[in-house]
């Protein structure tokens, strides 16, 4: 029998439901056990809940959630795979302060890795939530004994899998069949990548090979089955910008401690969980990664995956042999710019990796990657760089790669600055060197290694065609033929990346030479000995076809190829035959060649040559060569790029030279096939035509002009042209010459002594293109006005003046001569001639100790001792209030320590002191003065304050008080100020406050980050140093004083009425601290979103910005905080002015009344509230008047109409917004009838009156709201008058006090003064005379009071039932 497995739900008990709500939060499942919450009570509900977690084996895990509910909820964790019950595992805690509950788990170990849930359950429901826990392995676990356990079942397989993946026993293949590593790589690819696999080995039969998978996708997942329950997410090897590989997938164990075992190509690798080992592997949760670091060729192979002998995962990690010829460099970019990293790779790669902060780019609006057409040019083009995209970028080929700083400077552009920046057409960044050209050259380098490799297979080709007619046995079996030894002999050749395919020769036109043999004997079959290495060699076991050998005859050993012949130039076509003793005819486009001026026709040997010198165009075409029935094809392309004769690119190529304010001119001669392109470069920069620029271009010529050149135009000149063919540089050079710039400030002083001085410059940053010849100084000695010339010095700048006077202060100007004129002037600063030099300030002095006779003082030495040594110190003392500084030290006895004791004080007093230092050229500058120190004995410190307290807080401040701690001789003294610390409960450290002491015993704190933790304390200090701290006996909340929730409003509106279309605002105010939880509801449910709920300190709004009738209903605020709670609703009706009811019908059931009817108002059912109005005019009294009000049906009955008057009826609709316009009756009249009067005396009988009841009007049907009154009434005719009695469900009511009933003239009614589910019956109404008995029957339908349904008057008193008799009368 079959159980099927129910979900684990604890049981509910009998007469609850399970009502699934929806929570404010996601993920939280509510489930109510009643129909109705009473007032007040809440189902348990998520606030906050706990969050997934993925943690490091070993750390601390904690879940944490905080619940609402009331009555408050029990809260109990669980987990899907075991129990929460090991209490060195798990520790559940609950914070009553912050109202927060933890499941926390000290020393995570793999084992705990599951889904877990957390209950919170009261009387009225259940909440749940779940949160996953996946735990990252590492290397150091907290066991040693676990570690080396899963080490030894990692590491030491068992004895049968001690082999490699070679050794074990395969399938034996069948010729024909691709290799199983071809099946392994297939099984663990995607689709996307089937196409390129199956090209890698030469498959073309698709529809086999996914039948074939399909086949090996079963077994496999069969097999797989027995040791991992899924294997998904398979990711193939990839290289990593850090210089490793990865590969990864999702692998769900059955058995955790089954065995995983890593084969690169068949051969066992063993691995660690360690990262710094060669192969490693991370396991995060069930996802499985492995590495491999420290990259080489020789880490290229197919790596699998096994789990106890079951492959799992393979793929194949193929090292290309590239590496970088040109790397990326840094690149400088501002923001809105692009930017450029660019390399050169020695091998064509159809794309490289790059990685941008070691994550993946791809191709994508942020990011372009271009490859060049040679395949060896690879860039990354980051477009519109910002700030965020600074960081290493790096290029990844194979297993080599190369990165750099992507730097993003900030626009400084003042126009900018404050707005939004537009992007730039700029780009930074490149190498900063001919890629093209580094390409090219490393391309025609790898096309002539392919040319070499492909001859040399063709030579081997043709030894073997040669020896193979010398080796031919005459009785002995043939081997293979020739052409199929050509195959092996090429694919012993070295391999070469991409190589020309051989072109296809068409088979033979002639048939094949046969020459008769004589018959040879049949020799004996001798078996195949090769190795398993050799390619398998076909061997005949019976003779040749009797007397018959079979020629091959002449054919091609090497066809035509396409050339691309340059105009004006000679091109070869040129095809090889396999014997000297055959001629061929060459044609071209189909008709036949002969050897004339400009074409040669040669032959050398087995080479067929045909020479064109100086291609024309009409050259162009297709051109064959045919020879003993076979022919090969070629075309000959005639191209006319650019040209440039080498004379005129020698005459060209040389600089031009010019002096400032002249014109240059750059003219060059070319050829080429129009249209051309021409464009000239100065640096790089393109020119245009401008002011200073003219370009004049023809078919043959182009010339540059610049005039009135400047020093700045200096450098490359470079002219490009461009055709349908190619292109061609060439470059030459501008030097503009001009006057050099100044030398170059400062000036270097070497010597400035009483006898000399000597000093140096820099040289002009621009030498205006010709060198210094010369400088030309002057000098000026301070405080005259002349200059002296010194002269003309040689071109070094360095110069030494002998004649100068002691003390005397001089300027020097210097300017900077060459052949093309003499720079502006540089001026030096005034240079003294044998200064003296004073030591620089000692630092300030510090105080180490004070006493009432003594004050120790120490210092340090000044950082400038003038060039000699200090000699000793002056020390300075001063009294607190002078202005005079005294010497403490006599001035020819210098102090030579660095410290001093001054004992020259008097007691009481207040002194500071500065010091200076001397070396041989006298005293320097003091110091800065110390602090001021009193000459007396060290103080004790104070003691503890007394009393500290908190006198006031809020969220933001925290005030404090305390009383001054007490003196005690001889232990501590008095306090002259205090510090006070505060530290968050989250931190270790403490943090003053005030960095002056306060004397103050009062301090408030401000700047609290609102309901933080806080421990506070504070320190007594005075010059004797600080006390021991005091603090507060808790920690501190920043927050006011605790105050339950309180509505400050003594008159709120508990109802409202709004017309639809307005605004609807409820303004609430409120006194509670801490900051509670408002939470407005809508009838029990949370509010819609169109509602605007805003909450400030001490008030919250709602705001219904256009209201509709879909909006009424009761709102409650719940103002919730740690103190307490406290509710409010209040009762929103949305309407609208009322339409007018439909037409008015009149009719007369009984003499003397009318009954009026009419079309309901189409709001009706809208509005609950909605009744009607009825007003009355006759032709006598001339005015209405209101005849019923409040009816809550479609009728009315008009008594007193007396014939003879003209009777008009209106009808209103009513609700709580207003009245809406009549609808008005047709004109209504009884006519009395006037006869003329005769008297007949007819025959007297007796005459009688008497009938037996009936009824006129029968009683209806009726629907009442709960807590409304009814009415029900019916007309009943009968002579004598018969006696009514009112039935509810056969029992008579006419002595109930709660039911009201009347009979006047015929009509009986009966008014049910509060209706209740009680009385939802049937009522029957029996009329009785003597003369026979009538009934009518009614049943009276009680609905469901709604929500928010009751009236907001209350209940009605006797006076009014007048009244609610006419308007419900027929509801």
């Amino acid at each position: 029998m079959k159980f099927r497995k129910t979900k684990d739900e604890e049981p509910t008990a009998p007469g609850q439901v399970k009502i699934k709500r929806r929570s404010r939060v996601p993920g939280v499942m509510i489930t109510q056990y009643v129909e109705e919450l009473p007032e007040g009570k809440t189902t348990p509900d998520f606030t906050r809940k706990p969050i997934a977690l993925t943690i490091q084996e070993g750390k601390l895990a904690i879940f944490r959630a905080i619940i609402t509910g009331d009555p408050t909820p029990t809260v109990t964790w669980r987990r899907n795979n075991g129990n929460t019950d090991d209490p060195e595992k798990y520790q559940v805690i609950f914070d009553p302060n912050s109202n927060e509950h933890q499941l926390q788990m000290p020393n995570v170990d793999p084992d705990q890795a599951d889904t877990y849930k957390c209950y919170a359950v009261n009387e009225f429901g259940k909440a749940v939530v779940t949160a996953a826990l996946n735990i990252i392995e590492v290397g150091f676990k907290k066991s040693k004994a676990l570690q080396q356990a899963r080490t030894a079942q990692r590491e030491m397989p068992a004895p049968h899998l001690l082999k490699t993946r070679a050794e074990r026993p395969k399938e034996e293949k069948k010729e024909g069949e691709p290799d199983e590593k071809f099946w392994e790589l297939l099984l663990s690819a995607s689709k996307n990548d089937y196409e390129r696999i199956c090209a890698e080995y030469g498959i073309t039969d698709f529809r086999w090979m996914l039948k074939k998978l399909n086949e090996k996708k079963k077994e496999r997942e069969e097999e797989q089955a027995q040791v991992v329950s899924y294997v998904a997410n398979l990711k193939p090897i990839q290289v990593k910008s850090e210089g490793s590989a990865e590969f990864e997938f999702e692998m769900d164990l059955k058995d955790p401690t089954s065995r995983i075992f890593l084969y690169k190509d068949g051969e066992m690798v063993p691995f660690s969980i360690d990262d710094e080992e060669k192969h490693s592997l991370k396991q995060i949760g069930k996802k499985f990664v492995f590495s491999v670091k420290d990259l080489l060729p020789e880490d290229a192979g197919l790596y699998q995956v096994d789990v106890e002998g079951v492959n799992i995962f393979s793929t194949d990690f193929k090292v290309p042999a590239v590496e970088f010829l040109v790397k990326i460099q840094e690149v400088k970019a501002t923001e809105r710019e692009d930017a450029v990293f660019e390399c050169v790779l020695s091998q064509p790669l159809e794309k490289i990796s790059w990685f941008g902060k070691n994550v993946p780019l791809t191709q994508s609006e942020k990011y372009d990657i271009q490859v060049s057409e040679d395949k060896l040019i690879h860039r990354l083009v980051v477009k519109d760089c910002l700030q965020l995209d600074k960081g290493i970028y790096a290029a990844v080929a194979g297993i080599k790669s190369c990165n750099a700083w992507l730097v993003v400077e900030a626009d400084k552009e003042p126009s900018t600055h404050g707005k939004k920046k537009a992007r730039k057409t700029t780009t930074a960044g490149g190498s900063g060197v001919d890629l093209a050209k580094i390409a090219a050259e490393q391309n025609a380098k790898i096309q002539t290694e392919r040319a070499e490799i492909v001859e040399k297979v063709k030579q081997a080709q043709a030894e073997k065609e040669v020896a193979a007619p010398k080796q031919e046995p005459t009785p002995k079996p043939t081997e293979e033929p020739t052409p199929e030894v050509v195959e092996e002999t090429a694919v012993e050749a070295p391999p070469a990346p991409e190589e020309p395919k051989p072109a296809k020769v068409p088979a033979p036109d002639k048939p094949k030479k046969i020459v008769k043999k004589p018959a040879a004997p049949k020799p004996k079959p001798e078996p195949s000995t090769e190795g398993d290495g050799e390619k398998k060699k076909r061997v005949r076991t019976g003779p040749l076809v009797p007397d018959t050998v079979i020629d091959p005859g002449v054919h091609f050993t090497s066809g035509l190829s396409d050339v691309n012949a340059i105009m004006g130039q000679s091109a070869e076509l040129v095809c090889k035959l396999s014997s000297e003793n055959c001629d061929g005819v060459w044609y071209k486009d189909g008709k036949e060649l002969m050897s004339e001026e400009g074409l040669a026709i040669i032959k050398d040997g087995t080479y067929h040559k045909l020479v064109i010198s100086k291609c024309k165009e009409e050259d162009a075409g297709k051109y064959r060569f045919e020879a003993d029935g076979r022919k090969t094809e070629a075309m000959v392309i005639v191209e006319d790029p650019p040209r440039i004769d080498p004379d005129e690119l020698a005459k060209f190529s040389e600089p031009v030279i010019i002096k400032a304010g002249q014109n240059a001119t750059f003219k060059l001669d070319f050829v080429g096939r129009e249209p051309m392109k021409i464009q000239w470069y100065s640096e790089g920069e393109e020119l245009l035509n401008d002011k200073n620029i003219k370009l004049e271009k023809s078919s043959s010529q182009s010339c540059l002009l610049l005039n009135k050149c400047q020093r700045k135009q200096t450098g490359e000149i470079k002219i490009k042209l461009k055709n349908e063919f190619g292109t061609i540089e060439a470059l030459s050079k501008l030097i503009v010459t001009d006057k050099p710039t100044p030398p170059q400030s400062p000036v270097e002083i070497v010597e400035a002594s009483a006898h000399c001085v000597e000093i140096k410059w820099r040289a002009p940053k621009d030498d205006g293109g010709s060198p210094v010849i010369n400088y030309n100084l002057e000098r000026q000695q301070l405080g005259r006005n002349t200059w002296k010339k010194i002269g003309m010095i040689p071109g070094v700048p360095h110069y030494k003046d002998t004649d100068v006077d002691h003390g005397r202060k001089y300027c020097y100007r210097i300017r900077a001569i060459t052949a093309d004129g003499t720079s502006e002037v540089m001026e030096t600063d005034d240079i003294q001639a044998g200064t003296k030099a004073y030591p620089g300030p000692p630092s300030t002095p510090k105080v180490v100790s004070a006493f009432k006779d003594c004050i120790n003082l120490s210092w340090s030495p000044p950082s400038n001792t003038g060039g000699t040594n200090i000699v000793g110190y002056n020390l300075e003392k001063r009294k607190r209030g002078s202005n005079i500084w005294g010497p403490v030290n006599p001035l020819d006895e210098p102090i030579k320590a660095k410290e001093y004791g001054v004992k020259d004080v008097v007691e009481g007093i207040e002194y500071e002191f500065r010091v200076s230092a001397i070396n041989f050229s006298g005293a320097g500058e003091p110091s800065t003065p110390s602090d001021f120190v009193f000459a007396r004995d060290p103080k004790k410190p104070p003691g503890k304050v007394i009393d500290f307290k908190v006198t006031d807080s809020t969220y933001t401040s925290l005030s404090l008080g305390w009383t001054k701690p007490k003196d005690e001789e001889g232990v501590q003294d008095e306090a002259k100020g205090y510090y006070v610390e505060i530290r968050p409960a989250e931190n270790t450290e403490w943090d003053r406050c005030n960095s002056n002491a306060i004397t103050t015993t009062s301090y408030t704190i401000i700047g609290l980050k609102s309901m933080a933790m806080y421990w506070v304390r504070v320190i007594a200090t005075n010059e004797g140093g600080d006390g021991e701290p005091q603090d507060l006996d808790n920690y501190i909340i920043a927050m006011p004083p605790p105050v339950r929730p309180t509505f400050t409003d003594r008159k709120m509106t508990s109802f409202m009425v709004v017309r639809a279309g307005n605004s609807t605002r409820v303004n609430i105010n409120f006194k509670a601290s801490p900051m509670p939880k408002i939470t407005w509801l809508k009838d029990g449910m949370p509010i819609s979103k169109k509602v605007t709920v805003s909450n400030a300190e001490g008030t919250s709004q709602l705001l219904i910005p256009s209201s509709e009738r879909l909006d009424t209903g009761i709102y409650t605020i719940i103002i919730k905080n740690i103190v307490g709670q406290e509710t409010f609703s209040t009762e929103i009706r949305v309407t609208d002015d009322p339409k007018p009811p439909g037409p008015v019908e009149l009719e007369q059931n009984v003499p003397g009344t009318v009954t009026v009817s009419w079309m309901a108002s189409p709001d009706e059912k809208r509005d609950d509230r909605l009744h009607y109005m009825v007003t009355k005019r006759d032709s006598v009294k001339r005015s209405w008047q209101t005849v019923a009000d409040r009816l809550f049906n479609n009728n009315f009955t008009a008594v007193n109409i007396l014939p003879g008057r003209e009777y008009r009826f209106r009808v209103y609709a009513k609700n709580d917004m207003g009245v809406s316009d009549p609808s008005e009756s047709c004109k209504w009249e009884v006519v009395r009838k006037k006869e003329k009067f005769t008297l007949n005396m007819p025959e007297s009988k007796p005459c009688t009156f008497d009938a037996a009841p009936s009824f006129l009007v029968p009683l209806k049907t009726r629907s009442s709201p709960e807590s409304y009154e009814c009415y029900m009434s019916c007309a009943v005719s009968g002579n004598p008058a018969p006696h009514v009695t009112w039935y509810r469900n056969n029992i008579s009511v006419n002595t109930d006090t709660n039911y009201l009933i009347s009979n006047t003239c015929g009509v009986c009614s009966m008014l049910i003064l509060r209706v209740g589910p009680k009385d939802n019956s049937e009522y029957k109404v029996i009329a009785e005379n003597q003369h026979g008995r009538a009934e009518c029957t009614t049943k009276l339908t009680v609905r469901a009071k709604d929500a928010g349904a009751g009236h907001p008057f209350g209940s009605y008193s006797v006076g009014e039932r007048g009244i609610w008799l006419l308007n419900h009368e027929h509801s």
